[in-house]
């Protein structure tokens, strides 16, 4: 019996889109290619920030994958890539922010061993033991941003946590998040997403085995290329 594999969504497309943009910047970041560092700069001016506003990175933005039907897939509708756009454009800048001065990549990909979703990230902000309320409560605060314009902004005040932290997260994921985000009780199905990351945590066991990733080793403060001219 032959099992057709059902196509990949819009939301499975713009995560992936994310994440195929994200990597080669990050690979170049790591490895100080002055065009990813340059890229980097001006991205992260955008975190928080409407696109409207930014038009500079319009290019670095490239939806134009999702315009075509490329590899027998339908082209996205104008409804459908306007929110890839958004998605894609905030999911880029708050990565850019948070790959900012770090000597590890802080877009990994999540798995169900080791989860890095946005809601498993702030869980490792907080004391294996417990529970930290007003950590837990800028969560909450991202869950019931009322626009995409304010869920931006809270995200970008966690991602600052995060990068503190040394704590990465998968930022395909979190774009295919923000496309749904954006339908009609879209938000509802998110939230819910993010609660389910966020008890996904795990501490380490006896064995040692641990979901979390080790931080790196670099120091947030220091003056290293990200304060190269970004032009």
């Amino acid at each position: 019996m032959t099992t057709v594999s059902a196509l990949p969504t819009a939301r499975s497309r713009v995560a992936e889109l994310a994440a195929a943009r994200i990597m080669p910047w990050q690979e170049g970041y790591l490895g100080d290619s002055s065009k990813a560092v340059a890229a980097l700069a001006r991205l992260r001016r955008g975190a928080g920030r409407d696109a409207a506003e930014m038009p500079d990175l319009w290019n670095l933005v490239d939806t134009g994958h999702l315009h075509i039907g490329a590899d027998g897939l339908r082209p996205l509708s104008e409804q459908e890539l306007s929110r890839a756009e958004d998605a894609l454009y905030t999911a880029l800048t708050l990565w850019a922010l948070h790959q900012q001065s770090r000597g590890a990549r802080m877009h990994r990909s999540h798995t169900r061993k080791r989860p890095m979703g946005l809601g498993a990230a702030v869980r490792r902000l907080m004391p294996p033991s417990g529970i930290d309320e007003p950590i837990r409560k800028r969560l909450v605060r991202v869950g019931t941003a009322p626009d995409l314009a304010t869920l931006a902004q809270r995200l970008r005040d966690i991602v600052v946590l995060l990068r503190s932290a040394d704590i990465p997260l998968d930022y395909g994921l979190l774009a295919g998040q923000l496309y749904a985000w954006q339908w009609p009780d879209g938000s509802g199905a998110v939230r819910r997403e993010w609660g389910r990351s966020f008890h996904s945590w795990q501490q380490p066991g006896p064995t040692g085995e641990s979901t979390m990733t080790p931080p790196a080793t670099t120091n947030a403060d220091e003056n290293d290329k990200d304060d190269k001219d970004a032009s």
